[in-house]
């Protein structure tokens, strides 16, 4: 694989790494403005909309600049926004800095994808893709607890000139690594959005908002679930992320290997184990014995999912920027779309076990959305069951 794959991995660490280590930082974020925890969450909140209404936006503007170009360049602005949080010296501004990150983020994810299209062979983008989420995962597992104890340790601005530094290294190193890839053919956004008549690809985007808003659903709320309703000490609640976070990298690593060859097998399965996985969490959410395997099960089959999803768009839609870019907007909103719907069923009184049922229905719907495609999905020869008409 070529090593510019692990470099844009690099980048989408960092913004991973930048898009949640806030979380991490709530009550001294909350101190040094002089605001309520709960306008702190809305700084992720901004990084989240910034994402889902800027980076499609930021991106048709892109669509003509060679990809190598345009990742340099929304490195550099990716680079501003954390540069402009590091020195914040009022909520404003640091809102300000979270909405310019998130734009930047949802374009680079989509340009790192089209990238890694070109530079491999058609039968490897699954795997190339899984290297690319991979840095996401790893953000998960490494990146924002290591923000956080960074923060702790050295203040929260060190954390947030760490990150800089990190970003500013894989855009050196892009330059050097990334190859002079051919300049786009030549393209409007009319025609552009053709891509979009599509309702396969369409239907492509609803299955992805449905895994990943199953997923998020109840990881957002693994936290106080795991104390509260299971009756693990505090102390335990980082050891139970470190297990849920192995998971995903595990689960990236297989469906990053069986994604290109299997992709609508490989998502079924995955949605059958995560409805599973929820199920027995939300049933046996009182015992420690049932919680482990499940959160285990929903670590391999719920984010891992991201391989064959990029994978069974581009195949529906094609490599082009705006395809993914919408598709990285969608995942996004997936996350916004779970947590707040979990959130809203534990404020109605329903208790903490409710995101959980929450993600079920979702995963469940998920399933009942590639019930169209299933025919002839247990092939062993590749199938594309999404080509354009």
């Amino acid at each position: 694989m070529p090593l510019a794959i692990y470099v844009l991995s690099l980048a989408i660490f960092c913004m991973t790494t930048s898009e949640f280590m806030v979380a991490g930082m709530m009550n001294t974020l909350a101190g040094e403005f002089g605001v309520s925890v709960s306008q702190v969450g809305y700084l992720i909140t901004a990084f989240s909309a910034g994402m889902v209404v800027g980076g499609p936006l930021l991106t048709a503007a892109l669509l003509n600049m060679p990809r190598k170009k345009a990742f340099i360049m929304l490195t550099g602005l990716f680079l501003v926004g954390q540069l402009l949080g590091a020195i914040a010296g009022s909520y404003e501004v640091m809102m300000a800095s979270r909405i310019i990150a998130g734009v930047a983020s949802s374009a680079a994810f989509g340009v790192s994808i089209s990238i890694s299209a070109s530079l491999v062979e058609e039968n490897q983008r699954g795997r190339a893709v899984s290297i690319i989420f991979g840095g996401l995962m790893i953000a998960t597992v490494l990146g924002t607890p290591a923000a956080t104890w960074v923060a702790d340790a050295y203040g929260w601005r060190f954390s947030f000139w760490a990150v800089a530094i990190l970003v500013l290294l894989s855009g050196v190193t892009a330059l050097r690594l990334i190859p002079v890839l051919s300049r786009p053919e030549p393209t409007s956004l009319r025609h552009e959005m053709k891509s979009f008549r599509n309702r396969k690809l369409w239907a492509a985007y609803l299955t992805s908002f449905l895994i990943i808003g199953a997923a998020f659903a109840a990881f957002s709320y693994f936290a106080p679930i795991f104390t509260e309703l299971t009756g693990f000490s505090t102390s335990a609640v980082p050891l139970l992320f470190v297990v849920y976070g192995a998971a995903t990298v595990v689960g990236n690593l297989i469906t990053g290997r069986l994604a290109d060859r299997y992709t609508m097998l490989i998502l079924t399965i995955g949605l059958v184990l995560l409805t599973f996985g929820l199920l027995i969490f939300a049933i046996g959410v009182h015992t420690a014995a049932v919680v482990i395997p499940a959160v285990i099960i929903i670590g391999l089959a719920g984010v891992p999912m991201n391989p064959p999803m990029v994978a069974r768009v581009i195949r529906t839609g094609g490599s082009g920027l705006m395809v993914n870019t919408v598709h990285t907007a969608i995942v996004t909103f997936g996350v916004v779309v779970g947590s707040s719907v979990g959130g809203l069923a534990i404020s109605a009184g329903y208790g903490l076990v409710a995101p959980i049922w929450v993600g079920v229905v979702l995963a469940l719907v998920g399933v009942i959305s590639l019930l169209p495609y299933m025919r002839g999905i247990f092939k062993v020869k590749v199938v594309d069951m999404d080509i354009k008409h």
